[in-house]
């Protein structure tokens, strides 16, 4: 609405002594002109039209302008937002009134009385002369559910947004705040308008005394009749060490059971192994007997499936000559039933070269034969006559790569497996090799692994149940007397065991090193003594050893997979809101990697709602039929997925199960740290529930909005300018009628 308009000018000493000198010079040229012409109708027509011009510019210089003061055509508003989301059911407000002193109630319970209009009404009062409209509304922005997450950055943009005329925003929250920009920038346009923010804090900033369930990383498949590890992880919140009792059930009514400390306000780490005895769909799922305090046992339990399956896994071990460590190992696989073992003996200082069974004449020629193998064990072999080709090194790289085979380096004291560093091999290598002393080191006295932390952890270096066992078992293995010359293990790569006694300049020699390389997995073994460990206890702890790195090295490569489709993802238990790698290996009619296709994964998520991702093709010099993409589940628990090739009509279906991010979670503390930056920012005020009075008489004490006022430019304005334009060309033609040149 507007009150008033009026006519200013931007008036300096320079701008009025320039302005009056120019009028009154044109004036006194207009005469002169008009004197010689004996004042002519025409020509004083002509210096009129001058005059006018040469006037409009020296207003022009004193920069004009139409100013319009404008009032809000709504009546002020204090707009009153609360939080709804999940976090407010957590019960550590005490109790204003009645009971014993330490009953507390939820978060929720205790703002009703703040949110219930009736206390709001003396701001809304028709006496009073000050009057303002209290606008009130709950406020849960979430992603899928009210109850999902909260964004207090949105919810302040909108109220900003939604009246015109704000005085003030009343904010009752816990301050937590989980999806959506910082509330900060909000806060910031706020201030921007001079909109205070007044927060009313609610909630403790002590977390309650509590136990989560924090995951269960359980894999997505398992084998039958071998053993399948279970991690697990637990949060406290309890000021104190706390001893409970995990345990594990399966749903054909398994059950292991751990006793466990928790540290307190700490996490426990640990895991159980887990025998499944038939094949089929399993959940698991894990319990946490509640302590003595705790607050909140909801939060105590979590399932995951788990596919139990018969295994049939293909094995490729390459070796120059039958040293002991490849006799045994080879023995060790061809006796595992679910593993199909080939291997490849070149026996290079040799004309005739012998045979027998699971051995193969040579070496596979075609990417169509070398694919079908899941794990490929290079031994003391190298590049060069009658052993491994550049050919050969390139096809295992693009293998490990593109089609997550897993690659297992066992060098030798003959060291040939050196000349592969030359070769395209190079970069799977997890270690950097001392060229100067190719043959390694060896000692009479046997030396020992010695685990690092990430080693004591894994499940490749799992001998026995429990960590202190294990540990045991490591020390108590028979020796080792030679290993390779590594200097140190490369970035990126994980260490799992180091020389129990030698080191250089970067540390203790890394012995057992892992690392990823593209979709596949590599392992690197730098002695030769691992056949020593069947000493006393036959094949106890050498067969399991070996067993657990085939199947660990093969697990991403057979998530699912068809007779010309294998499909596998990143991570293997994804999150909500979590990116998923989706890589989809793809063979055509003709046995070859399909090089170009539409190929897609339609994703179902638990409520129905569907998604297509096309998957790329990734390519360097040759195309390994891998097609790619990414994929960000919503919603937790099972999605069906279903792989499709246009050209070749093929289908794979398979589930991928995704564990539920719970944003809003009961027991964490308030965050008032966050109401304080935004009421700061606006020059608001953070209180508690008590202080509702004094924010009242904050709120009534603001000063009124500055009206606002619009100024049009006169000046700059394009109708000015037109009638310049329009005033110039008069002017111009006026002189050629009268005469002027």
């Amino acid at each position: 609405m507007i009150d008033s308009q009026w006519f200013s000018l931007t008036i300096t000493p320079f701008s009025i002594l320039f302005s009056i000198g120019m009028v009154i010079a044109c004036a006194a040229l207009s005469w002169s002109a008009l004197k010689r012409t004996n004042f002519k109708r025409s020509h004083v027509a002509l210096e009129g039209l001058r005059f006018l011009l040469v006037t409009l510019v020296a207003i022009a210089v004193c920069q004009p302008e139409w100013l319009q003061k404008f009032l809000p055509n709504e009546e002020p508003v204090v707009a009153v937002v609360w939080d709804e989301s999940g976090s407010m059911d957590t019960e550590d407000v005490l109790k204003p009134e009645g009971g014993p002193a330490d009953t507390t109630i939820s978060r929720r319970e205790s703002i009703q009385p703040l949110v219930d209009p009736k206390n709001w009404e003396s701001f809304s009062d028709e006496q009073n002369p000050d009057r303002l409209n209290i606008a009130i509304a709950p406020f849960s922005s979430s992603l899928a559910t009210p109850r999902q997450g909260s964004d207090l950055n949105a919810v302040l943009a909108a109220t900003l947004e939604q009246y015109q005329n704000l005085r003030a925003v009343v904010m009752i929250s816990d301050g937590s705040w989980n999806i959506g920009g910082s509330p900060t920038e909000s806060a910031t346009q706020l201030r921007m308008k001079d909109v205070p923010v007044f927060a009313i804090g609610v909630g403790s900033e002590t977390a309650l005394p509590d136990l989560e369930v924090a995951s269960l990383d359980a894999p997505t498949f398992g084998v039958v009749n071998k053993p399948t590890r279970i991690p697990f992880s637990i949060n406290s919140t309890i000021a104190h060490d706390t001893q409970v009792t995990v345990v594990l059930s399966s749903s054909d009514g398994d059950d292991i059971q751990g006793q466990f400390v928790i540290p307190a306000n700490g996490s426990l780490q640990q895991a159980f192994v887990w025998n499944p005895k038939k094949v089929g769909q399993y959940t698991l799922t894990i319990n946490v007997s509640p302590a003595d305090g705790e607050r909140i046992t909801a939060n105590n339990q979590m399932t995951a499936p788990i596919s139990i399956r018969k295994e049939s896994l293909r094995v490729l071990v390459v070796e120059s000559f039958p040293r002991w460590e490849y006799r045994y190992l080879r023995n060790a696989l061809a006796r595992d039933p679910g593993v199909d073992v080939s291997c490849m003996l070149y026996h290079p200082d040799l004309k005739a070269v012998g045979g027998g069974k699971d051995y193969i004449k040579e070496f596979p020629q075609t990417l169509d034969e070398l694919s079908k193998f899941d794990v490929i064990f290079l031994g003391d072999v190298g590049v060069g006559d009658g052993q491994l080709t550049t050919e050969d090194c390139r096809r295992i790289k693009g293998l490990v790569e593109n089609q997550a085979t897993g690659l297992i380096l066992m060098p030798g004291f003959r060291g040939r497996q050196l000349s592969l560093v030359e070769t395209g091999l190079r970069d799977l290598f997890p270690i950097l090799f001392d060229m100067r002393q190719p043959r390694g080191w060896g000692n009479r006295i046997p030396a020992e692994f010695q685990l690092t932390e990430a080693g004591s952890q894994s499940l490749l270096t799992k001998l026995a149940d429990s960590p202190a066992a294990n540990t045991s078992v490591w020390r108590s293995l028979p020796g080792f007397q030679w290993y390779a010359p590594v200097l140190r293990a490369k970035v990126g790569s994980q260490v799992l065991a180091v020389h129990g006694s030698e080191s250089n300049e970067n540390g203790r020699i890394p012995l057992l090193v892992t690392k990823t390389f593209g979709a596949g997995k590599i392992l690197f073994m730098g002695t030769d003594g691992a056949w020593r460990w069947r000493e006393g206890v036959e094949d106890k702890y050498h067969y399991r050893f070996w067993g657990q790195v085939a199947r660990w090295m093969a697990y991403q490569r057979n998530m699912a997979g068809g007779d010309s489709m294998r499909l596998f993802y990143s991570p293997d238990r994804p999150r909500t809101g979590q990116t998923l790698s989706l890589n989809a290996n793809v063979m055509a009619l003709d046995g070859e990697p399909l090089q170009e296709g539409n190929v897609n994964v339609q994703i179902v998520a638990p409520s129905g709602n569907t998604q297509t991702v096309k998957l790329s093709p990734q390519s360097d010099e040759e195309q390994w039929g891998l097609f790619s993409g990414f994929f960000v589940p919503e919603e937790n628990g099972e999605h069906h997925a279903t792989l499709t090739c246009r050209e070749t009509g093929t289908t794979l279906e398979t589930t991928i199960s995704v564990q539920g991010l719970e944003r809003e979670k009961i027991g964490r503390p308030a965050n008032l740290e966050a109401l304080k930056e935004i009421a700061a920012i606006t020059r608001g005020k953070l209180v508690s529930a008590e202080q509702m009075n004094d924010l009242a008489d904050a709120i009534k004490k603001l000063p009124e909005p500055e009206p606002q006022i619009r100024r049009i430019r006169l000046w700059a304005h394009p109708i000015w300018a037109g009638t310049m334009i329009l005033l110039l060309g008069l002017f111009w033609v006026g002189r050629k009628l009268v005469g002027f040149i």
